[in-house]
């Protein structure tokens, strides 16, 4: 439990105190966040918020998770280290989307080939990591590796995890268009993910992970919680500061990487729940007009589809933790209840 207390409150403090300077050196070098001209008006006023506030989170992760370590007694696993690294290299691409667009003075950033690309690889690049040097398991799981038990193969898993780990740090990214609703969804999931980790830590036999593995992600999980409370202490509305793609890929891998490696794949759909409603108000309204020349929502995420309906952006965002919050809550129960029935009939 200690090692848990440091991790996350080294991150926390570090993102918190962090992030202002952070503020003051990107309003100095005039980096600031460009606002995409067919989004809500009210959102002009946000335009020169100085962005790529994800440097701030990333930082506070990498050294929250080290400082976890600091006279712990608890060793680095090879899992939790690929957890940091995905995190890492996720937020570099979101750091380079962000650079280009403050370059450029425009809301577009890499194309979305060159964006596409260079996620994958990323990805790939963990997932053969996580085959072979982590040794993880490759069984489609949704809290242990008997359920539903489906054997995907080395190369199946691969592609599976690229699959996950592109989607899921896409799905927050399109989550990220309002103060601090990003930053406090994840904050749910990976205290949640906090839980999970401890608990498959102390029942090793039951969940079939390495109890080492296990404690050092929740490690990691508790760092990605903390980073994201700091940051979201200056990026509550209304934000001093935007995570830009370089927090919300980030976060996103780390969201992904997490449920991967602790064998709740299928459980990771119910825990994001919040960032799979915005991704398939995204994917309905593009398919609604290029098939049928209509709109479902008024625009799309849907988070500013209730906006343009007149609600205060203050409320959307509150509303939308509160979502978040119970799709996690659910995400917990679905786990213990795994673990009961688990206990009962071994």
């Amino acid at each position: 439990m200690l090692a848990l207390m440091s991790s996350g409150g080294f991150a926390f403090w570090i993102a918190i105190l962090a992030t202002p300077v952070l503020i003051r050196s990107l309003r100095r070098r005039r980096i600031g966040q460009q606002i995409r001209e067919d989004g809500p008006s009210s959102h002009s006023a946000k335009a020169g918020t100085p962005t790529m506030g994800g440097i701030a989170i990333v930082g506070a992760v990498v050294l929250g998770y080290l400082g976890g370590h600091l006279g712990t007694g608890v060793g680095f696993s090879h899992a939790a280290v690929l957890v940091v690294l995905a995190v890492v290299l996720f937020g570099v691409v979101g750091l380079l989307d962000d650079w280009i667009k403050v370059r450029n003075r425009r809301s577009l950033g890499l194309n979305k080939r060159a964006k596409f690309f260079a996620q994958v690889g990323a990805s790939v690049l963990f997932a053969e990591l996580a085959v072979h040097w982590a040794h993880t398991a490759t069984t489609l799981s949704f809290t242990r590796l008997s359920v539903p038990g489906i054997q995907l193969g080395q190369w199946g898993w691969v592609a599976f995890a690229v699959f996950v780990l592109v989607g899921t740090s896409n799905a927050v990214n399109l989550t990220d268009g309002l103060d601090g609703l990003a930053a406090g969804s994840s904050t749910f999931c990976f205290a949640v993910l906090a839980i999970m980790g401890y608990w498959i830590f102390r029942h090793e036999v039951i969940f079939q992970v390495a109890t080492q593995s296990a404690l050092d992600m929740a490690l990691t999980a508790v760092a990605l919680a903390g980073g994201c409370l700091g940051f979201l202490w200056w990026n509550a509305a209304p934000a001093k500061i935007m995570m830009g793609d370089t927090g919300s890929l980030a976060i996103g891998s780390g969201l992904a990487a997490l449920c991967l490696l602790l064998n709740l794949d299928l459980l990771l759909p119910v825990l994001g729940g919040l960032f799979v409603l915005e991704t398939v108000s995204v994917i309905t309204q593009v398919v609604s007009f290029r098939f049928f020349g209509r709109r479902v929502f008024r625009m799309a995420p849907v988070h500013h589809h209730f906006e343009l309906l007149g609600w205060p952006e203050t409320t959307v965002i509150t509303r939308f933790w509160v979502l978040g919050g119970l799709f996690a809550a659910l995400a917990l129960g679905l786990f213990y209840g795994e673990y009961l029935t688990a206990v009962h009939f071994a």
